[in-house]
């Protein structure tokens, strides 16, 4: 396996309040300067005091304020090749179930898959797909609860 195909989960180093607050405001001004803007020129300042420029596409921009917004949380942050294709346990790895259940899902036609040989693969993109029907499906399950305990007089 390549470096490029693995998936690189990154932890936040530990940071201070100060540098919390630095990440949020950072993220805020660079969100900002994209709504109002389409320069995508940003300004360093070295520890020299040398004030370099620097061309940045919009994407990558927007990708650095979402990754400022998710170490200012304290979040893992993970990178994935978009070509990325899963083994059967990296999969249910990710969508944090048991490798049966991945294997059933695939055999019941309602997770996408190839064959490399005997093995199974899943590529990120339908792994995302899936993970995201799954959500929906739960998100749609607790709003009916919500309506049965609300139709029972059940509200708290």
């Amino acid at each position: 396996m390549t470096t490029m195909n693995r998936i690189r989960e990154v932890s936040p180093p530990p940071m201070s309040q100060h540098d919390l607050e630095m990440a949020r405001v950072a993220q805020r001004c660079i969100m900002e300067a994209l709504d109002h803007s389409r320069a995508a020129t940003i300004t360093l300042t070295t520890d020299t005091g040398e004030h370099p420029s620097i061309d940045v596409p919009p994407a990558a921009l927007k990708l650095i304020g979402q990754l400022l917004g998710a170490m200012s949380e304290g979040r893992a942050i993970s990178v994935v090749p978009s070509q990325k294709e899963f083994t059967t346990v990296e999969a249910a790895h990710f969508l944090n179930v048991s490798r049966p259940f991945v294997i059933k899902e695939i055999e019941a036609g309602r997770l996408p898959h190839r064959m490399v040989g005997t093995h199974r693969r899943v590529a990120f993109g339908d792994l995302m797909a899936y993970a995201n029907q799954i959500r929906e499906r739960q998100e749609s399950a607790l709003d009916r609860m919500a309506d049965n305990a609300r139709d029972l007089g059940l509200d708290y």
